[in-house]
């Protein structure tokens, strides 16, 4: 059974379901945390975006965190190891057909975090490029509302471009 792609309205609710979530996974982590952030579509006020929460969470010791794979569990998280992204770790939850929450877990200095807090903070402070985003995504999730890989890759090119601007921007301000 293949998972139905759906982008609906923002909905304010989503930073509550990030809160919670957040807490349930530092008490979790303890020490071995730096810091949990909201990222992905979810984060970004006034868009259309799937309905599941991305958490950023950035450990000491990207190493360390496959002894935490029995704790994610028990939050219901199904620990998936690097998928595809080396020097992450990735769960989801909770399960292939329902999801809610992805966590993406990075050690300090990897470069995604960087990517994933400019990309959203970019799209925030440029709203008209927030909604064109969100439009993608929608039209894309008509055009593909079960092929995940289509979606995404119809994505990519735009993702791309905010990269880009995001981190020229980012680098920008952190100038100013």
């Amino acid at each position: 059974m293949a998972r139905r792609i759906e982008v609906v309205p923002h909905d304010p609710h989503w930073l509550v379901m990030f809160d919670a979530e957040a807490e349930d996974i530092a008490a979790v982590l303890g020490a071995e945390l730096v810091a949990i952030h909201h990222i992905g579509s979810t984060a970004i006020p006034g868009i259309k975006a799937k309905p599941i929460i991305d958490l950023l969470v950035e450990v000491r010791d990207i190493e360390k965190m496959d002894a935490f794979n029995d704790a994610m569990i028990g939050l219901d998280y199904e620990p998936l190891g690097e998928h595809g992204i080396p020097g992450r770790r990735f769960f989801r939850k909770p399960d292939e057909f329902t999801r809610t929450h992805h966590a993406h877990v990075f050690g300090t200095g990897h470069p995604d975090i960087d990517r994933h807090l400019n990309f959203r903070d970019y799209l925030i402070a440029h709203p008209d490029e927030a909604q064109a985003y969100g439009r993608l995504k929608e039209g894309l999730a008509r055009r593909f509302p079960e092929d995940i890989d289509n979606y995404i890759d119809g994505k990519s090119e735009f993702i791309h471009e905010i990269d880009e601007k995001a981190k020229a921007w980012a680098e920008g301000a952190r100038c100013d």
